[in-house]
């Protein structure tokens, strides 16, 4: 007890001071992605870097719901989608003249514009779309699933099956979305230039970063703290949360639907970032490969989401540029890595494994005495030394 009482002041001092050197690395990191790396790679390498930083977004969302909750998603292509059609819907108003409609429409036979898309002419009500709509579904579908005490397996594949109705139906949306070939964004107007302009693709490159930075900041304090105490408790043991008077429910509900906004956020980005949205981004193999890049980076890490995203992106577009057959083995042979030698992914091997290989090579520590003791009176710091050597 008195060592706790002693180095209590000390320890929020210590964690205070952690979140200030964690937030000074988050900002040079951002800094350095903004102003250095642009200047020595290519404008084709940097637009990649854009989308897998746009990735890495929806992979902070399922480290919150998988890695600190315990819900294994499958079906995030469901959010991620929804925040990439409202934006385009936008831009495709936004591009044309008063009355006007986009050129699919005639395809169909369609001569009004539907009902759904008049709302996106506002860009204020877009950016509130595109984060309420994806946060709602998400909200929507984890209420019927967790008031039913659903979780699991059949939680996974509960989302799963749901993203196969949300890739069905919006397949067969020709006549109101375009159906399969989805929403071009490249030839858009947005701010008076072109989407695809090399000035636009950097301008969504430095909001990507910027965002990341936010939803990093964003998870960080949700993980922080009794909220993120509570989710861990729910991801450990979910009954004994129950019987202690708290309803996972709506903890479980609420963090669901913060992970879909996320992931429509990075909907919306990468989007713009790759010329067009698709159904193809409800694809069950893409919503899968969402938790790979988190499985690879390591769970409930949130650094490791981020770097498993454009590791993981990296890696296939190096391998398939120079291996275009094979690539696909190499994938493969990464993934049963991680999943046999490091099941904690890589954050987790170096925070565990080469830390405790780095402690050893310097020795153990030297006891430091915590200021509060040395601020005593030196008789009563004698006489707490030795409660303390007792003990």
């Amino acid at each position: 007890m008195a060592t706790d009482i002693l180095t209590r002041p000390r320890r929020g001092h210590l964690t205070k001071r952690r979140l200030l050197v964690e937030a000074g690395m988050v900002v040079a990191i951002a800094l350095i992605l903004i102003l250095i790396v642009p200047a020595v790679i290519s404008g084709f390498r940097l637009g990649l870097l854009g989308r897998f930083l746009a990735l890495a977004i929806v992979a902070l969302g399922i480290d919150l719901i998988w890695g600190f909750t315990g819900l294994l998603s499958l079906g995030h292509g469901i959010f991620f989608a929804l925040g990439g059609y409202a934006f385009a819907m936008y831009l495709q108003l936004n591009t044309l003249a008063d009355g006007q409609l986009p050129d699919f429409f005639s395809l169909y036979g369609v001569t009004e514009l539907p009902w759904f898309w008049q709302p996106f002419y506002s860009l204020p009500f877009t950016l509130v779309a595109l984060v309420l709509i994806p946060s709602l579904v998400a909200g929507m579908l984890g209420y019927l699933v967790f008031r039913n005490r659903i979780r699991g397996v059949y939680f996974s594949i509960l989302t799963q099956a749901a993203l196969v109705v949300f890739f069905n139906f919006f397949n067969g949306q020709q006549k109101l979305i375009n159906g399969t070939n989805g929403l071009k964004t490249d030839t858009s107007t947005f701010w008076g230039n072109q989407v695809g302009s090399a000035e636009m693709q950097f301008t969504f490159y430095v909001l990507t970063v910027v965002f990341l930075a936010l939803m990093y900041a964003l998870c960080r304090w949700l993980t922080s703290g009794r909220f993120g105490r509570m989710l861990v408790a729910i991801r450990d043991d979910e009954n004994r949360v129950r019987f202690s008077g708290y309803d996972p429910t709506s903890f479980k509900v609420l963090v669901f639907a913060v992970s879909g906004a996320i992931a429509g956020i990075a909907g919306a980005l990468y989007t713009v970032q790759s010329g067009i949205v698709s159904p193809q981004y409800m694809d069950i193999a893409f919503s899968i490969e969402m938790v790979i890049w988190v499985a690879v980076g390591g769970r409930a890490t949130l650094v490791g989401a981020i770097l498993g995203a454009v590791l993981v992106n990296l890696a296939r577009t190096l391998l398939s540029e120079n291996f275009p057959e094979v690539w696909l083995f190499f994938q493969g042979a990464l993934f049963l890595l991680v999943v046999t030698a490091l099941p904690d992914g890589l954050v987790g091997w170096l925070r565990y494994r080469l830390g405790n290989r780095v402690r050893a090579w310097l020795g153990p520590s030297r006891s430091v005495v915590t200021p509060p003791l040395l601020e005593l009176d030196p008789n009563v710091r004698e006489e707490k030394r030795e409660a303390i050597d007792k003990r």
